[in-house]
């Protein structure tokens, strides 16, 4: 019988100043770089996670944190979704700007 990989999730949310999205760090910090969030490895922690960033919450620090699934990466974990690895990446809409530009189509 198989034993199941353990899911590995970090803490996401949006920095309330700016709305960049951040990931809690193990230093107690919010980065804007997915490979320096901190990874739970079991239920636990990632409880302690989330509680962390429901404290931040509340001192106005970010806004709607949330666990998300993550996978180890050579170079630090990386988000499992294609949504979140979207999230991560950066913002879109400067690219859908450029394109509406290109074809000289404005929308709101």
């Amino acid at each position: 019988m198989s034993r199941a990989q353990p899911s590995l999730q970090i803490l996401t949310a949006n920095r309330l100043a700016d709305g960049a999205v951040v990931y809690l760090t193990a230093a107690g910090t919010w980065s804007t770089e997915i490979r320096q969030s901190v990874v739970a490895r079991e239920e636990r922690a990632a409880s302690a996670l989330l509680a962390r960033g429901q404290k931040d919450a509340e001192a106005a620090i970010v806004v709607g944190p949330y666990l998300i699934a993550a996978l180890e990466g050579a170079e630090g974990p990386r988000a499992a979704s294609l949504r979140e690895q979207i999230r991560a990446a950066g913002p879109s809409r400067p690219v859908a700007d450029a394109v509406a530009a290109a074809v000289n189509l404005a929308y709101p």
